[in-house]
């Protein structure tokens, strides 16, 4: 016999029919074949080739099955007939009942299929096949996962000439399994299913390419996802359609594929969520607060509760990672902690059965709190003199503290928290020049707080600070506001740095008396180790800066005793201004060799510590003055100034 056996178990039973080599229902890449998939098709090939035991894996949707019929298609093959058993419906079925759906499809392998009689038994299956290669297709298996490893076992060891593929979205975990894992479809490959896909129903004029790669980029490259869009594009815009996809996936649907799961995004994530355990679901549905990558502590953190002890989160993090909701967004055996992201479907799903749970707000204020001590965690590793983590710790944490910002200023319930955080991170806008964005995100939630309390008055500092270079007159205003709640609060630390943003304001119109006095008013007002803002080593640098206008002596002066700070030593930003400073003390004094140097050496110690782009620019800026043999000029320059810049 020559073909393919097929048993399609579901709810409603199962049947056997015989099919030509290569036939079979449709997988979910619909009528366009494999696209993208010429190296996998190839490696799954060379393992069958090579082992008895192959695990095509791989997240729903990503086109497993149609992976596997085609890797077990080509005529030189040398398995005698194929037997294919797909579990449609992902209806759970027991131990017995699955050995008799396998032992039905090899029966029929055999010779017996279509004759009457009782259902064969696996055993009289086994001893009836000839000994001709013979190949097993157990696709979908996930229904039938754990029955499914020990029949497979024992079935290995019976028939020496048997090979199984198996399709699942997690291994098998035998020992001699080969796992091939299947990953979301790349850019071009994706663009090229989706053009096909919507051809194919019916869409005759060519998408936008940027709309194309926006829609397949929101989809994650998943086969699935990108044919039940490419059936939308009938009727939106492949723009209206990106737009749509922005806000949520779940209600993607098509009537074409064969499984019901098939036929909408939904339903083919509820496949996935209704095999797993509770508390597996409850993980999914909570982690989905995430906006971004987490770490296994912010996880514990955001899904415990009294239903989900601590101790479950991290078995439930990897059962996900094994399903394809999560996938690790570390390298594997790095030596940092390891971190997870929500496939974007999966977050929208979870999302949806949180609320359906009733479990949003809860899930939101431990999100909102989990923000806050991360930022809080950031601004004490900046000051304590580890700034390169610092920095580090944002750029890991940046979508999610961002996602918080705007769920403050939507939510009035989250928006102290909110300005919190942002208050934490102002190392962050000023010295890596995100002036911008900082100071949109302090004046968007300053309107949902108190005006006269002291929360709200640090915003408006950080808001006049973060606009000195795009508004001055809009920040000289939010300082006035902030002044009379901070002398009323006794709150030396908010008086000295409401002091350096007029610093930074008279040294920006060009008064430099002005200037000199309100850096000192800071330096002096300060306490050294207060945390929310610079330092007075940060102030004293910045007047340093003003004298070397026209006291280079006083100005290495005032540069030495920023560094000799208790704060200076650890401060790399403050530490390249004042060497800055010297440097511009250098040049007034006639020492353009001397300066040359100081600068290259502070350049160089900035780059080996700290990302800072604005006294970088400055030191380069200067040396770039130096090479070509001019002074830095009389006058005030703005890129001289230790404020922020907003950009154009």
């Amino acid at each position: 016999m020559t073909g393919v056996v097929g048993v399609w178990a579901g709810q409603g039973g199962g049947g056997v029919r015989l099919l030509e080599r290569g036939a079979g229902p449709q997988g979910p890449q619909g009528p366009q074949g494999l696209v993208g998939r010429e190296v996998e098709l190839a490696v799954v090939r060379a393992a069958l080739g090579a082992h008895r035991l192959v695990s095509v894996t791989g997240a729903a949707g990503v086109g497993k099955s149609r992976l596997a019929l085609a890797a077990a298609a080509p005529e030189e093959a040398p398995w005698r007939a194929m037997v294919r058993v797909r579990w449609h419906d992902g209806v759970p079925v027991g131990p017995r009942a699955l050995a008799g759906r396998i032992a039905q499809a090899l029966d029929a392998a055999a010779g017996g299929y279509g004759r009457a009689g009782a259902a064969p038994d696996l055993a009289d299956a086994v001893r009836a096949l000839p000994d001709d290669e013979l190949l097993l297709i157990l696709d979908d298996v996930d229904p039938v996962h754990a029955q499914c490893a020990g029949i497979v076992q024992s079935l290995l060891m019976a028939l020496p000439a048997l090979r199984v593929l198996v399709t699942a979205r997690r291994p098998l975990g035998l020992g001699d399994e080969q796992v091939v894992r299947l990953a979301p479809l790349a850019t071009d490959p994706a663009a090229e299913l989706l053009r096909a896909s919507a051809e194919a129903h019916g869409v005759t004029s060519e998408p936008d390419p940027a709309a194309v790669a926006r829609v397949c980029r929101l989809l994650e490259g998943n086969p699935l996802a990108i044919e039940l869009a490419a059936a939308q594009l009938t009727e939106l815009p492949a723009d209206d359609l990106a737009d749509r996809l922005q806000d949520g996936q779940c209600w993607l649907s098509a009537t074409g594929p064969l499984l019901k799961r098939h036929r909408s995004w939904r339903a083919s994530l509820g496949a996935v969520h209704a095999l797993c355990e509770p508390g597996v679901r409850k993980a999914w549905r909570r982690l989905s607060v995430f906006a971004g990558d987490f770490t296994e502590r912010a996880a514990v953190f955001v899904c415990e509760g009294a239903d989900l002890s601590p101790d479950r989160v991290p078995g439930a993090l990897a059962h996900l990672t094994a399903i394809g909701a999560l996938e690790r967004a570390s390298e594997l055996g790095s030596v940092l902690e390891p971190r997870y992201r929500m496939a974007r479907a999966a977050r929208d799903f979870g999302a949806e059965r949180l609320a359906a749970a009733g479990e949003s707000a809860a899930a939101a204020s431990r999100h909102a709190r989990h923000c806050r001590s991360t930022a809080a965690v950031a601004e004490t590793l900046w000051n304590t003199g580890l700034q390169q983590q610092a920095v580090r710790l944002v750029q890991d944490e940046l979508a999610d503290l961002t996602a918080l910002v705007r769920r403050g200023t939507h939510d009035p319930g989250h928006a102290e928290t909110a300005l919190e955080t942002v208050l934490h991170l102002w190392f962050w806008w000023v010295a890596h020049e995100r002036a911008r964005e900082g100071a949109g995100h302090v004046l968007a939630l300053l309107p949902r707080l108190p005006a006269a309390e002291w929360l709200t008055a640090r915003g408006q500092w950080l808001a006049g600070w973060l606009t000195t270079g795009a508004d001055p007159a809009a920040a000289q205003r939010l300082l006035d506001r902030a002044w009379p709640v901070a002398v009323l609060c006794g709150d030396d630390a908010l008086v000295g740095r409401i002091a350096h943003v007029h610093g930074t304001l008279a040294w920006q119109r060009g008064d430099l008396p002005a200037a000199a006095a309100h850096y000192r008013h800071a330096a002096d007002t300060v306490p050294p180790h207060a945390s929310g803002g610079p330092t007075p080593a940060v102030s004293l640098a910045a007047l340093a800066i003003v004298h070397s206008a026209t006291a280079p002596a006083r100005a290495v002066h005032t540069a030495r005793q920023a560094l000799a700070q208790q704060t200076g030593h650890h401060d790399t930003w403050a530490t390249a201004l004042a060497q800055y400073a010297r440097a511009l003390a250098d040049v007034r004094a006639g020492r353009p060799g001397r300066a040359r140097r100081r600068a290259e050496r502070a350049l160089a110690h900035l780059d080996a510590r700290l990302d800072a782009p604005q006294p970088r620019a400055a030191l380069r800026r200067l040396l770039d003055t130096l090479r070509d043999g001019a002074g830095p000029g009389p006058g005030p320059h703005p890129v001289h100034v230790p404020a922020p810049r907003t950009g154009p």
